[in-house]
């Protein structure tokens, strides 16, 4: 007897610890495809698909089109694992088994579902399964969607996989383990993606052949992005800086539950880029001088565009004073610090009033205001006020590493602005530089700070950068589970080793992520190859040529030859991680973290042989040890190609940010050689005429 009953203690502590551990996400546990039953059922089993049949979701007429488009995901999901795509259905046909979308309040609910948890809180939703339903509950809209997009992953569904490549396993059969799971409310409130310096995916094509930066970003490229922040539970996104907009992107961020919000420059999301380049400023008569003091009325004009464009969608409004470019407004030269803190607290009190005004009742006014460069300082001397409505949004270094955050409780509530991916002076666009570490320890002073109101990522256009945003969106879920115990970063990267590349593969995965973040841990390391590389050739060039050089010093060849070891090191720990990996996951693994050590390594290769070169004793010699310099520059090509798989094609292409002879361009190295061979060294490779400044006039007649 005494044994049944400890059998049963064991397994009621296992359906509490399923449901824990999965609410948690303390990462001590594998989380895709925890909640799927894979050997015979157990009591409170529900049977989704079988074969042929199955489920139903019900969806009521009553719910948000961002429910419905979560029920839409999750039959999809249903139908990748099993075959089997179920109905959805506004009512129950009573002869199947419901998976019940329900907001409270808007239809009846199980009684072994506690209201009052739920009641008022901002996103927190409940899973249940009883006798022939599973019922997915949220406090709100988003919450409901969020349970959706949660169940899709403890099935088995990659939240990433538009990213990672990765389909679920097969099982006709699907069965759904007795589940009792609450999520609370995040930690913070406002969470989102920003698509910032769009380079890749814009169209057409500039003459240069650079993806037109004025562009239009494919459609199903922004449902990428939005799909993917909403199955890691984000509720914001920012999805241009320079691409043309188009009304339908942001009404479907908004119909699929994000609220649409945008950088600090664009105030009130009225597209101050656009103010000339696609004509808008004419439309909305904002007159011909961005001046407060001359032009109030016309800057006014401007906003309430932006405004009204949006009022009916979920948004969140930047508020400020900046010029129409991302760079500091220009006030009188003579004029004193506290008129120009008058004036920024004129306009800002102005753009929320006007705001409010605009908007329908039913929308309520969220503001934020970016205390970047300028502003930062005046913030800390008090020498501004906003309205106590308008959120504060810190800024770091756009380097991960936070300026400052508020020291002391006051009448406003704080965000963030965080740099994943960034274009300028620690440009880095190319693979992910961030690490774990530093996240974790960023992001500790931040919500130690209260700095919880608002978090804006930016990941530029995601691929390169979808480790750490995970990472980041489960701080923004749950900050005490993912930082409060001890080594979080490292406990991320070995929960992830295991995630995505399995149990057998996770450690020596783990220590190449270390490897990586080792090599590849500041922007400049990312290029230092190239870099090394270019200076070799210049000198080669003018050897060759008969002109005077200087040797490379010594210390150079010694740190590229270490490098070059640490390479050598690093890949084969990678070759054993991949030996244990199925295709997809070896794929995913070269895509993630052996490209980014690749790009750097090659040229560090051909970097050595044009030392060697150098040192030759005549120019023969020297030619026949450039033409090995050539060998691994051409297998990074192949490499590159490799990961330029659908639906990244050309996804390494050369753009208006990537331009021939700028670091962030992989194809450099290859492409400086190429040129030097084919000229016997007399020529050096060059931009396309105009491609740093074309002329976009003549693409603006489009819109």
């Amino acid at each position: 007897m005494k044994n049944w009953i400890l059998i049963a203690v064991v397994c009621l502590l296992s359906v509490s610890i399923l449901s824990a551990g999965a609410a948690a996400q303390d990462r001590s546990q594998t989380v895709r495809g925890s909640w799927m039953q894979d050997g015979a059922l157990r009591e409170g089993d529900i049977v989704l698909a079988d074969q042929n049949a199955g489920c139903e979701i019900v969806v009521s007429e009553k719910e948000h089109s961002a429910v419905r488009q979560a029920a839409i995901f999750l039959a999809g999901d249903i139908e990748k694992i099993s075959g089997y795509k179920p109905p959805i259905v506004s009512t129950p046909g009573g002869q199947r088994v419901g998976i019940h979308l329900i907001t409270l309040g808007n239809d009846e609910i199980p009684k072994q579902i506690a209201q009052d948890k739920l009641r008022n809180q901002w996103e927190a939703h409940k899973i249940l399964t009883t006798q022939n339903a599973v019922w997915l509950v949220g406090a709100n809209f988003r919450g409901t969607a969020f349970a959706a997009y949660t169940l899709s992953e403890r099935l088995g569904i990659d939240p990433l996989y538009l990213w990672t490549g990765y389909t679920p396993e097969k099982h006709p059969k699907l069965v759904l383990k007795k589940t009792d799971y609450f999520a609370n409310s995040p930690t913070v409130k406002y969470r989102g993606f920003f698509h910032d310096d769009e380079d890749i995916l814009p169209r057409p094509f500039e003459y240069s052949g650079y993806p037109l930066r004025i562009g239009d970003v494919p459609t199903e490229w922004y449902q990428r992005f939005f799909e993917t922040a909403l199955r890691l539970r984000l509720n914001m996104v920012a999805p241009y800086t320079r691409a043309h907009r188009r009304f339908e992107v942001q009404k479907i961020a908004s119909d699929w539950g994000l609220f649409y919000t945008s950088h600090h420059y664009d105030i009130l999301l009225s597209n101050p880029f656009g103010i000339e380049r696609f004509g808008l400023g004419k439309a909305r008569n904002a007159g011909t001088t961005w001046d407060w003091l001359t032009n109030r009325e016309g800057m006014l004009n401007y906003w309430r565009g932006g405004v009204l464009e949006n009022r009916e969608l979920d948004a969140i409004y930047p508020v400020g004073l900046r010029g129409t470019d991302d760079r500091s407004y220009t006030f009188p030269k003579d004029m004193s610090e506290a008129d120009k803190s008058k004036i920024f607290q004129d306009v800002i009190e102005t753009q929320v009033r006007t705001t409010k005004e605009l908007l329908p009742k039913d929308k309520q006014p969220i503001f934020h205001f970016t205390l970047y460069t300028e502003m930062l300082k005046k913030y800390q001397e008090g020498s501004f006020d906003v309205p106590a409505d308008v959120i504060i949004v810190w800024t770091d270094n756009n380097d991960g590493e936070m300026r400052a955050l508020p020291q002391k409780t006051d009448k406003w509530k704080h965000g963030v602005y965080y740099h994943l991916a960034y274009f300028g002076n620690t440009v880095k666009q190319v693979t992910h530089t961030i690490t774990p570490q530093r996240v974790a320890g960023e992001f500790k002073k931040i919500v130690d700070a209260k700095a919880t109101e608002y978090m804006l990522i930016n990941v530029s256009e995601v691929r390169e950068n979808i480790m750490e945003a995970r990472m980041i969106a489960d701080i923004c879920w749950n900050a005490p589970t993912a930082l409060n115990q001890p080594d979080a970063a490292q406990r991320y990267v070995d929960w992830w080793s295991r995630e995505y590349f399995g149990a057998n593969a996770a450690p020596d995965a783990a220590q190449s992520y270390s490897n990586y973040y080792g090599l590849i841990n500041a922007y400049d390391k990312i290029w230092f190859g190239a870099d090394k590389f270019q200076d070799a050739l210049e000198r080669l060039g003018k050897k060759i040529n008969g002109k005077p050089y200087e040797p490379v010093p010594r210390e150079t060849l010694a740190q590229l030859k270490a490098r070059d070891e640490q390479y050598r090191s690093a890949m084969n720990t990678i070759s054993r991680a991949q030996a244990r990996m199925n295709d997809e996951q070896k794929q995913y693994f070269f895509e993630h973290v052996e490209l980014g050590l690749l790009i750097d390594w090659r040229p560090t290769q051909a970097a050595i042989k044009l030392i060697e070169a150098l040192d030759a004793p005549d120019a023969a010699q020297a030619w026949k040890l450039s033409g090995q310099a050539r060998q691994p520059l051409e297998q990074l090509e192949l490499e590159i190609l490799r990961a330029e798989r659908p639906p990244f094609e050309n996804w390494y292409r050369k753009t208006w940010i990537r331009r021939e002879t700028k670091p962030s361009n992989v194809h450099r190295s290859y492409e400086q050689l190429r040129v030097f061979t084919s000229s016997r060294g007399t020529r050096a490779l060059t931009e396309p005429e105009g491609a740093a400044r074309p002329d976009l006039t003549r693409f603006t007649r489009m819109w």
